[in-house]
C-alpha cells in the first residue's frame, strides 16, 4: 500500500475519532451534554445492552471515550487505593486495571460522595486523572504508565474531591476549593508542570470552611472572540484568561458545593451555585459582574446537583428531588415541571431528538424537548445512576453504581 494512501488513511481515522468517536470529558466535547449526531434507542432496557461489564470499588466519575477505548476511575470505598480501568469499546473487556495512588490514612468522604468522582480527561494517546489533591497524573493510553504525576497540591476537601479537570490551550485547568484552601490550577499538559495559579479572590462572608468548598467544573466560553475560562466556587463564580490565569471578572451568587457545570447559551452564561438556585449572566465586563450583568436568577426546581441541558431556546433540568422540567433560557421562566420520581445526581443528555435523564435509583427517563412535557419512556437498569452518559457514535456508555454497560439500538 503507498506510504501516501497510508498517511491519508491515518488523518481520516483520527479525524473520525475525534469528531464522532470520542466523548473526552466530563458531558462531552463541548461540555454540554449534546450529541446531536447520535442514534439511540428510545427505551433504555435489558433489550438494548450489547454488553455489560462489573467495575469493582466506588466510583463516581464519567465515562471519557477516544475511539475503542473507555476509561473511568474508581477507588476502594475507605479511600486507601485508588485506580484508573479501560474497557474495550467494541467487546467489554477490561484492557487496564492499574492502582495509580495508595493512601495509608485517606481523610474523610462523605457517603454521597466517592474517592473517584472527578471524570478524567482524554485525547490521543493520552489521559489525564484527578483524584483531588490526592494526586493529579497524566497516563499513555497505550500502556497505562504514568508519564507525569503531581502529589503536591494540598487541599481539606472536607468531603471528598469531585472537581472534574479540562483541557485547553495546553494546558490542564483544575480547582481546589477546599475547606481550608481555594484556589484553581493550569498545569503544563505535557510536563505537569504549574503554568500559573491563583488563589481565589472571593469574599466567602465567613470563616466557616464547610461553608467555602465546592467540587465545579470549568467551562471555556468565548467572549468578543477571547477565551475565558469560568470557574464556579462556593459564594461566587470566577473568569481568568487561561494563557496568563489574569482574574478577568467575578459574579456573586451565594451557594456552596457547587458542582454543576456552566452553560453558555443564547450570549447568557447560566451558573447553578450547589444549594438549589442559579443565575444567567452577561459575561461581558470586568471587575465585579454582580450588580450589573446577572440578567434573572431563579430558585424554582432548581438542580443541585446534575448539569443542565439547553435544547433549542429551552432549559432542561432534573433535580434532586425527582422533577423534571423546562424554562426558557432568555427569562428563566418556568413552562413545565413534572415529578418523576427518585432523585438525580448524574446530567441529561440530549441525543436523537430526545433527552435522557438517569436517577441514583436506575431510573432512566426519556421525552422529548418542547415547551410541554413529552414522555417517551421510563424504565429501569441497573443499581442506580451518579455518574453521567457518553455518547459516540450510536452507542451511550451508561455507568451505574456496579457496572458499565454499552446501549445500542
Amino acid at each position: 500500500m503507498p506510504s501516501r494512501f497510508l498517511a491519508l488513511l491515518f488523518i481520516l481515522v483520527g479525524s473520525v475519532c475525534s469528531a464522532g468517536e470520542s466523548w473526552p470529558e466530563f458531558r462531552g466535547p463541548h461540555g454540554n451534554g449534546v450529541a446531536d449526531d447520535a442514534h439511540l434507542p428510545s427505551t433504555i432496557d435489558a433489550s438494548v445492552v450489547r454488553w455489560q461489564t462489573p467495575i469493582h470499588g466506588k466510583g463516581w466519575s464519567s465515562p471519557v471515550v477516544w475511539g475503542n477505548q473507555i476509561w473511568l476511575t474508581t477507588a476502594t470505598e475507605d479511600g486507601k487505593s485508588m485506580s484508573v480501568i479501560c474497557v474495550a469499546r467494541d467487546t467489554g473487556k477490561i484492557v487496564h486495571d492499574v492502582v495509580v495512588k495508595t493512601n495509608e490514612s485517606p481523610a474523610f468522604c462523605h457517603p454521597m460522595n466517592s474517592y473517584a468522582s472527578p471524570t478524567p480527561v482524554i485525547e490521543a494517546g493520552r489521559l489525564y486523572v484527578h483524584f483531588g489533591s490526592y494526586l493529579t497524573a497524566c497516563l499513555d493510553t497505550k500502556t497505562a504508565e504514568i508519564l507525569w504525576q503531581r502529589t503536591d497540591l494540598e487541599c481539606d476537601h472536607h468531603r471528598g474531591p469531585a472537581s472534574s479537570p479540562i483541557v485547553y490551550d495546553g494546558k490542564l485547568f483544575v480547582a481546589y476549593d477546599g475547606f481550608d484552601v481555594q484556589y484553581v490550577v493550569a498545569f503544563d499538559k505535557q510536563t505537569g508542570s504549574t503554568v500559573w495559579k491563583h488563589q481565589r479572590a472571593i469574599d466567602y462572608g465567613t470563616d466557616n470552611g464547610d461553608a467555602k468548598k465546592a467540587y465545579g467544573t470549568a467551562q471555556i466560553i468565548k467572549v468578543d472572540g477571547q477565551a475565558v475560562l469560568v470557574y464556579p466556587s462556593a459564594v461566587a463564580t470566577e473568569a481568568f484568561d487561561p494563557t496568563s490565569g489574569e482574574l478577568l471578572w467575578t459574579v456573586y451568587h451565594g451557594g456552596m458545593n457547587a458542582s454543576v457545570r456552566p452553560l453558555y447559551e443564547d450570549g447568557l452564561l447560566l451558573i447553578t451555585n450547589g444549594m438549589g438556585s442559579m443565575v444567567a449572566v452577561d459575561p461581558q465586563g470586568r471587575g465585579n459582574l454582580t450588580e450589573t450583568q446577572i440578567r434573572w436568577s431563579s430558585r424554582k426546581s432548581v438542580a443541585k446537583k446534575s448539569s443542565p441541558l439547553c435544547v433549542d431556546g429551552l432549559l432542561y433540568m432534573a433535580s434532586d428531588d425527582g422533577i423534571l422540567s423546562a424554562r426558557e433560557i432568555e427569562t428563566g421562566d418556568v413552562l413545565w415541571q413534572k415529578r418523576v420520581g427518585g432523585a438525580f445526581a448524574a446530567s441529561p443528555i440530549f441525543a436523537d431528538g430526545r433527552i435522557y435523564a438517569m436517577n441514583t435509583d436506575g431510573e432512566i427517563v426519556v421525552f422529548k424537548p418542547g415547551r410541554d412535557f413529552q414522555p417517551v419512556s421510563q424504565t429501569q437498569l441497573g443499581d442506580g445512576y451518579m455518574a453521567s452518559p457518553a455518547v459516540v457514535g450510536d452507542e451511550m456508555i451508561l455507568r451505574s453504581k456496579s457496572t458499565l454497560y454499552c446501549i445500542v439500538e
